[in-house]
């Protein structure tokens, strides 16, 4: 099964069972027991090396976050800055992992948890209304994040249950979906600069259905993203993969958020 997350999408190909056959590991859920002709940093993926990956990542995110939050309160004009480049250079990072040969970069994923926890730094102050001393600013972003992680808490039990599975059309549904949603929001953007309106993000009704429409989407990617870390598991893939499983599910959990956050920001609002 193949992912629609850009980081997910350049995986190595491999059969199932593959990785255990070349590195003569057993199963990675029982354990690992490496070959005496390989090293330890060869080791099979484990779930425990994609929790602590992820982890990891998320708390550089949230460290980086904090970061702009504090430059907020000192030099406005800089945290809107950091803001920008944190933006940038979180997507020009999953563009050049998506086009790497290699996959599994520590090095990038954790670039890519700085630049992006610059970015919702900003981001979460500007649309919670904290640059202009709304009350409510903090209850909206907790309101954000709880409502992300209910919403990766709730796919990952749909996914373990097999609630709904992942089969070929739902995959290339899931991916013709996204793809759509993503023109309309590149028009929307080209529509915004030239012309001053941005129905998809003004806040009315079509962008209340539009925001909904992407959780939504960012709901059901997660499926996928399960799908590939649980393969790579099964494989027997390295254990440093872990680190690429992460960056995908990173990409997948700020979409999730910016859009959670964005749609209340608007009822907020009104």
């Amino acid at each position: 099964m193949r992912s629609n997350n850009p980081v997910l999408t350049n995986l190595p190909k491999a059969t199932a069972g593959s990785y255990r056959q070349q590195q003569g590991y057993q199963d990675p859920y029982a354990g690992y027991q490496p070959a005496q002709t390989t090293g330890a940093s060869d080791r099979p993926m484990t779930v425990d090396d994609v929790v602590t990956k992820t982890g990891l990542t998320l708390a550089v995110i949230v460290a980086f976050a904090l970061v702009t939050f504090g430059v907020s309160f000192v030099d406005m004009g800089l945290a809107l800055i950091l803001t920008v480049v944190g933006a940038i250079g979180g997507f020009i990072t999953v563009l050049v992992q998506a086009f790497r040969k290699s996959y599994g970069s520590a090095g990038a994923t954790l670039l890519y948890a700085a630049f992006e926890g610059l970015f919702l730094g900003g981001f979460s102050m500007i649309l919670s209304g904290w640059t202009v001393g709304d009350a409510d600013a903090g209850a909206l972003i907790g309101q954000a994040i709880l409502g992300t992680v209910g919403v990766f808490v709730g796919m990952l039990v749909v996914y373990k249950t097999g609630a709904i599975r992942m089969t070929p059309r739902v995959s290339r549904f899931i991916t013709a979906a996204i793809i759509g949603v993503a023109v309309l929001a590149v028009g929307n953007l080209l529509l915004a600069l030239f012309t001053g309106m941005s129905p998809l993000r003004d806040g009315g009704t079509l962008a209340i259905v539009f925001s909904l429409v992407c959780i939504g989407l960012a709901a059901m990617s997660f499926l996928q993203d399960f799908d590939v870390a649980d393969q790579l598991i099964r494989q027997g893939a390295p254990s440093k993969m872990a680190w690429g499983v992460a960056l995908g599910l990173a990409v997948t959990l700020v979409w999730l958020y910016t859009e959670i956050l964005r749609l209340l920001s608007y009822f907020q609002n009104r």
